[in-house]
């Protein structure tokens, strides 16, 4: 008790004759309400995790989840054959913008994690003002989310944006239960399914809170509930459409479903551990913060207002209903398709405290992110870079630019023409289509005559490693069945700075007369 009283005084003095190096941040905090802090506070979170990454990655190629999501966006569809279309949509319409290159694509990945915590910024000023507001959003840049899970652009990390917009937009349904609003919530639904259809658990999340809320009557009752529906049918029409035709997304969705229940208990168990690990850094932070005044958490959660407390529940259902799904129907269930829905516990646990927080305690947060940030980027990233330089990875991103160039040069120094499509292992495949000048299409000719495109095809080149036994009999016996083709070998070492790092071999067959489709 003692130990606390001298905390809070220490506090007290602290406002009441702050530091020199925490008028700064003073400042910050008072222009919250003024409007120009949140941004301020974002825009500096994309500028720093963008160095880091570009940083930490240097010398290496993008992860093939994000090259798959740029590959997918290169043609405007409905549907992609392993996803929804959103993050392909996206990679599209930034790269009309942005250039082709690492850079652009950290970049495009930190703005959407940086519009997530805007979105999340919307819900918690519909309860608190002040610092509480940034409070939240310091507590999420704590977990990995919104920086390493994010890094990764793809069906995963598109969810971090949709799904705190449908969220807010279903909250403003639910409490003004007016037609802009209701069709506002059907659509930012429907747009978190075209991300990913994990979202599925979101919009089921809606529903039971809606159903456990004490006010469940009065919004069943009113036309809101079902103009959601159907605006979010409406915009999910097209998509549903090319589903019929194409059910490979589904059939994808399908392969995580195949555990036995002994295994679907186990990763029930490792998803809420690896939830609880995420939160670990936020939730001690914020145990400091309350104090002796944690005690009060349970009758806070029981006195939360009527939009902490749909807010609450949702939270509840993204949690629970995967874990039930997965038990019931054997699907695979690991953490970090769940992380998107972190900010529901924060928002409710932050905005439901009824105490308020001393300018000291959110001076300390911000100082904690802030100086995690840029050791990340001054420290962790070049270590990071100069460590894989010369040890790689599993799935060969030190190599990529590396092959991508080499691959292009012999393949028009053989034929004397742009290189049109190039297969093989899905990584090298993927990475080539990228960085090669020619930027030729990820699949093979046959497959591509399949799906009924371009079939005045020049032949096409497939990469493999060479201690990939299992792609190297493929492409060979594609390359056989297909026509005229030469194999090839070369080397390729990874370099930074002028340091040099590890080397591995590639394989190529280069098919230069494929037989007529």
């Amino acid at each position: 008790m003692f130990h606390g009283f001298a905390f809070s005084t220490v506090a007290e003095r602290s406002d009441c004759h702050p530091a020199a190096w925490r008028r700064p941040f003073l400042r910050w905090l008072d222009g919250i309400e003024a409007g120009w802090a949140v941004p301020l506070l974002l825009v500096c979170f994309v500028a720093v995790w963008t160095a880091y990454l570009s940083i930490a990655y240097a010398g290496a190629g993008l992860h093939p989840d994000v090259i798959e999501t740029w590959t997918f966006g290169r043609q405007f569809a409905w549907g992609y054959d392993k996803h929804p279309p959103l993050m392909g949509w996206i990679a599209g319409a930034w790269t009309a913008v942005f250039p082709l290159s690492d850079w652009s694509f950290h970049l495009m990945a930190m703005t959407n994690a940086a519009l997530a915590l805007w979105f999340v910024d919307l819900i918690s000023r519909r309860f608190v003002v002040g610092d509480k507001r940034v409070i939240v959003l310091l507590l999420l840049m704590l977990t990995p989310a919104y920086q390493f899970h994010a890094q990764r652009f793809n069906a995963n990390s598109v969810q971090l944006a949709t799904w705190p917009l449908a969220t807010y937009c279903f909250l403003r349904a639910f409490e003004t239960r007016t037609m802009p609003w209701a069709a506002a919530a059907g659509l930012t639904a429907a747009l978190a399914l075209l991300g990913k259809y994990y979202s599925i658990f979101l919009v089921m999340s809606f529903a039971f809170a809606a159903m456990a809320h004490p006010q469940r009557r009065a919004y069943f009752t009113s036309a809101s509930p079902w103009i959601s529906t159907a605006a979010g049918l409406a915009a999910l029409s097209m998509h549903l459409d090319w589903l019929v035709g194409h059910d490979a997304p589904i059939q994808h969705a399908l392969m995580h479903a195949r555990s036995t229940l002994a295994t679907s208990s186990r990763d029930s168990l490792f998803f809420l551990l690896g939830l609880a690990a995420a939160m670990a850094v936020p939730a001690a932070t914020w145990l400091i913060v309350a104090g002796a005044r944690i005690r009060s958490f349970t009758t806070e959660m029981a006195a939360l207002n009527g939009g902490l407390r749909l807010l609450s529940y949702i939270a509840i259902g993204t949690v629970g209903l995967p874990v039930i799904n997965a038990l019931i129907m054997g699907t695979d269930l690991p953490s970090l398709w769940a992380l998107q829905g972190l900010f529901l516990f924060v928002v409710v646990i932050v905005c439901g405290a009824g105490y308020p927080i001393a300018r000291f305690h959110t001076v300390n947060i911000a100082v904690l992110t802030a100086g995690i940030a840029v050791l990340a980027a001054i420290v962790a990233a070049p270590l990071h870079a100069f460590y894989r330089n010369r040890h790689g990875y599993e799935e060969g991103r030190t190599f990529y630019q590396q092959t991508a160039r080499e691959a292009t040069r012999q393949w028009r120094e053989l034929t004397g023409k742009p290189l049109e499509h190039v297969g093989g292992t899905e990584s090298l495949a993927l990475a080539t289509a990228f960085y090669s000048a020619d930027h030729p299409a990820y699949g093979l000719p046959v497959s591509i005559h399949k799906t009924g495109a371009d079939s005045g095809s020049e032949g096409w080149i497939s990469l493999c490693f060479r201690d990939q036994a299992d792609c190297i009999g493929a492409a060979e016996a594609a390359a056989a069945r297909s026509g005229t083709y030469v194999k090839r070998e070369f080397a390729v070492q990874a370099r930074l700075l002028g340091w040099t790092g590890c080397k591995r071999t590639v394989v190529a067959f280069l098919v230069t007369r494929p037989k007529e489709p």
